[in-house]
């Protein structure tokens, strides 16, 4: 008797269309969208439907883009409209042919579900979603699954995190040692020592390439603040050359391609209003690595309306970073700092720009609070390098600063970046007197920061909250406590409205 040979499996074929290219200028940020008509007979035999994954190729290099469908006639049956990021992805003209199939199903996304259901990823798993990310493979439901799943990763898990996203993009290398940095976990509003500190170190002839975030959950980022003064959207090119210039530098690290992928998730972290312990561990030193770093000061603020609340999770905190910062080969300092109350008075890109200047020129009215927290950083980083014996750092930096030398050096890091300019703020604004007369006894720097983000700040730069109290000041019924700022009456009124709902965010008791 013979045997049949088995039948070989059906090569599975996939649909593929050819669409006229159509630039519809809409900015979707880092994400690639498309649009097709409803009424295209050949998508819906090819299956195309809304929120569908899609391969688009033009010769080159393919994206994937999340496809969404047009009942009207804005875009006709054969036509694939592109966001501007696909469109300068793709490199296309109007009217040009572009290939089209579904996309695969992503292998790597099988770890993040078993990541939800609580399996150990290992380093080639946590490479594996992270090239998939800055390939530009997952949707935004998928990067929200990722954010979800990797909220509470152990020590060896964040350290495979951080690695992978250190090796997504550019890894700098620098002539000079040491290179230093710098990083606050956030969660206090006004807390914007980085701009200060940067150019004290700078003046002390440290190479100091800072790159930073925009604000995830806070009302302004480093970035966000020192766009008020010089532009942050620097090119690779242009950062060495202000670095190779003036020491140092602030830039937007997205914008030099290092941890490209933490962009991405910070978008969603931002979406979500969730900043794990994991995601901003990995988030911090794989920039850190990337920017070319060697020895990095780790700022956290505790307090019980900060991020971290208390002397136990920052005691957590520290020792994570410092456990994961030795696998990877950077020498990290971490200092926790007093987090009850917001740092200088402005709270707002333009606001806590206005602090920062009146600090590095040494003006009297010059909020102390964060001049003296610039000084203990900048310190601390100094005798971190050995650049000055211990117990010297603070000393060596308020000389700097107070000769002036860190504010030319600011001034020519800025004029270095594009240019300098003096901060404006918004033209409505409200002032909040106290109720009652009393001693202040609390600070709300979550809802503090929620009025602020409410009127406008960071994306309206001039918008925020200007603080006339801070703890244990005595006032009388009727003095000021706070104003509002914001660019329009409506975003004033969002920010009122809250206000009226949560009248303890500043809170008054009785002198003791």
């Amino acid at each position: 008797m013979t045997r049949k040979k088995p039948l070989p499996a059906p090569l599975v074929s996939v649909t593929s269309l050819t669409l006229k290219a159509r630039k519809l200028g809409i900015d979707t940020r880092n994400h690639f969208v498309a649009v097709v008509s409803g009424n295209c007979s050949l998508c819906k035999s090819a299956g195309f439907r809304s929120e569908a994954r899609i391969q688009i190729e033009n010769g080159g290099e393919p994206i994937i883009a999340t496809l969404y469908v047009a009942s009207s006639a804005w875009i006709k049956p054969g036509e694939i409209g592109l966001s501007s990021r696909a469109w300068e992805r793709l490199k296309v003209k109007d009217g040009q042919k572009l290939i089209v199939t579904l996309a695969e199903a992503l292998d790597s996304f099988a770890y993040v579900r078993a990541k939800l259901h609580r399996k150990v990823l290992s380093d080639a798993q946590f490479t594996a979603i992270i090239q998939d990310m800055v390939q530009g493979k997952y949707s935004d439901i998928q990067l929200s699954a990722f954010v979800a799943a990797s909220a509470d990763l152990n020590q060896k898990e964040t350290t495979s995190l951080t690695k992978a996203m250190t090796a997504s993009g550019r890894v700098l290398k620098w002539s000079g040692f040491p290179i230093v940095d710098k990083h606050c976990v956030g969660g206090l509003p006004g807390n914007r020592t980085t701009m200060i500190l940067v150019p004290i170190v700078a003046a002390c002839g440290l190479t100091i390439p800072k790159t930073s975030s925009r604000a995830i959950t806070s009302p302004a980022g480093t970035a966000d603040t020192m766009e008020v003064f010089a532009p942050v959207t620097l090119t690779l090119e242009q950062m060495r050359k202000v670095v190779d210039q003036e020491g140092g530098c602030i830039v937007l690290g997205g914008s030099v391609d290092l941890s490209p992928v933490d962009d991405l998730l910070v978008q969603i972290e931002r979406a979500l209003d969730l900043d794990s312990h994991s995601q901003l561990i990995a988030s911090v030193l794989s920039k850190k690595m990337a920017a070319g770093s060697t020895h990095v000061i780790i700022d956290i603020p505790v307090g019980p309306t900060a991020k971290i609340r208390s002397a136990e999770e920052a005691h957590v905190l520290k020792a994570l970073f410092v456990d994961v910062a030795k696998e990877i080969g950077l020498a990290v300092e971490v200092v926790e700092t007093d987090g009850t109350q917001p740092i200088g008075r402005g709270i707002g890109p333009a606001l806590e720009a206005r602090d920062v200047l009146s600090v590095l020129k040494c003006k009297k009215n010059a909020p102390q609070d964060l001049r003296q927290r610039s000084l203990f950083l900048a310190g601390k980083l100094l005798e971190l390098c050995e650049c000055v014996p211990q117990g010297k750092g603070h000393d060596h930096a308020r000389r700097i600063l107070d000769d002036g030398h860190a504010f030319k050096k600011f001034e020519a890091i800025c004029l270095a970046q594009g240019g300098f300019q003096e901060p404006t703020l918004g033209a409505f604004t409200h002032k909040i007197f106290a109720p009652i007369a009393g001693r202040v006894l609390d600070i709300d720097n979550r809802r503090l920061a929620r009025i602020a983000k409410l009127a406008g700040a960071p994306d309206s730069p001039q918008a925020g909250v200007d603080l006339d109290v801070f703890l244990n000041t005595d006032v009388e019924k009727g003095d000021p406590l706070f104003t509002i700022y914001a660019d329009s009456p409506g975003e004033l009124d969002y920010a009122l409205h809250y206000f009226h709902l949560h009248r303890d965010v500043i809170l008054i008791g009785e002198k003791p």
